[in-house]
């Protein structure tokens, strides 16, 4: 029995994680390359080959050309992205620090959109005293606000991806169509100059659901996902309102976004716990 407890003292995925991380992807699609596997658990691709010959003597999955493939077929729906437990010690400081900005955005009355994703589940405690109406697809974040806040929660519906805490509709002609909301937060897996990245065409295609109901969109990402990349472009950079990061974000990366209309935060994450505390 693999257990996924423990997050390095660097703040980096550990091996076990790394595993749960591996097979849960294999669990949505029956194959990934390594490039694929290395991009969602954020660690080369030599630490990630070493990573599947371990779970393939272990019987967990089998190895490839160039990849893994599942032992078996999954008996629940999945994802090919971390599972939320396994993201959300990552970066914490620097997810609270930007959290804390994005929710100074938002203002008693307003009706958001607020996606699945550990950095925006930090928002939570910031949003305890306000009175708003709050759409959001991840249940997690859901309880959290109906237990300690005072907002409106509205939940879409559609199937829950336990892994990850979302709910997920297939359909198009669901009740998000009714909705509006001036700004909507997310996470990314990655920022690159075509847009944003995320792994699987399934959440994508979930978000830009949303993405249609919101005239703004502030994308909340730490600065490790600048160095990241997804397999899918969610949407461009030119669709982004503003985008709040800490202040280890490259300087590069920050031009890149100005250079394509984007309004960057940055977060000094020091002072921002401080004024936390």
């Amino acid at each position: 029995m693999i257990e996924f407890d423990v997050i390095d003292p660097d703040g980096t995925m550990h091996e076990r994680h790394r595993w749960h991380v591996i097979l849960q992807t294999l669990a949505a699609r029956p194959v990934a390359t390594v490039g694929e596997l290395a991009a969602l658990t954020g660690h080369s691709a030599a630490t990630t080959r070493r990573d599947i010959g371990k779970l393939a003597e272990q019987g967990l999955l089998r190895r490839v050309h160039g990849g893994a493939e599942a032992v078996k077929p999954a008996d629940e729906p999945a994802l090919a992205t971390r599972p939320f437990e396994a993201s959300l010690a990552l970066n914490l400081d620097k997810k609270r620090a930007i959290a804390r900005a994005a929710a100074e955005l938002c203002v008693d009355g307003d009706s958001i959109i607020v996606n699945g994703g550990t950095t925006t589940f930090e928002m939570v405690p910031f949003l305890a005293e306000r009175r708003m109406q709050v759409l959001t697809n991840s249940f997690v974040m859901a309880e959290a606000l109906m237990r300690g806040s005072r907002n409106r929660i509205l939940l879409p519906g559609g199937q829950i991806y336990r892994e990850q805490g979302i709910i997920m509709s297939p359909y198009d002609d669901d009740s998000l169509r009714h909705h509006y909301a001036s700004i909507m937060f997310m996470g990314a897996q990655g920022i690159v100059p075509l847009g944003l990245m995320e792994g699987d065409p399934l959440l994508i295609r979930a978000e830009q659901k949303l993405l249609d109901r919101a005239e703004r969109l502030v994308v909340l990402v730490d600065s490790s996902k600048f160095r990241s990349r997804g397999g899918l472009i969610l949407c461009p950079l030119s669709r982004i309102h503003t985008i709040i990061t800490d202040d280890e974000v490259d300087r590069k990366a920050v031009e890149m976004c100005r250079d394509a209309g984007v309004e960057v935060r940055i977060v000094p994450v020091a002072a921002s716990m401080t004024s936390a505390a």
